[in-house]
């Protein structure tokens, strides 16, 4: 089963639904307000912080940022070397 992770923010019952319906499991802790309390896995939420960094590196090269690249496959192509580049100096 496949999950989606997401922060307080995404926290609504619509959403939760709609992710539902799509065949995954919402990983959001749930807001300080909430009335109706949902239990969340907080192990797999720890590897949202995994993939926030992956993409604030990728962010760091300009062309990725500001996506210089009009075809979809040229654009796939930088942030493959993007990864690669941020993976080798890591």
């Amino acid at each position: 089963m496949s999950v989606l992770l997401a922060d307080k923010g995404y926290d609504g019952d619509k959403l939760r639904g709609a992710i539902i319906r799509r065949g995954a499991k919402p990983v959001i802790p749930n807001k300080s307000n909430r009335v109706v309390i949902h239990r969340f896995n907080k192990r797999a939420y720890k590897g949202r912080n995994v993939i926030e960094r992956c993409f604030c590196r990728l962010k760091d090269f300009r062309r990725i940022a500001m996506r210089y690249d009009k075809l979809a496959r040229n654009f796939l192509a930088a942030v493959h070397l993007a990864a690669l580049v941020a993976y080798w100096l890591n």
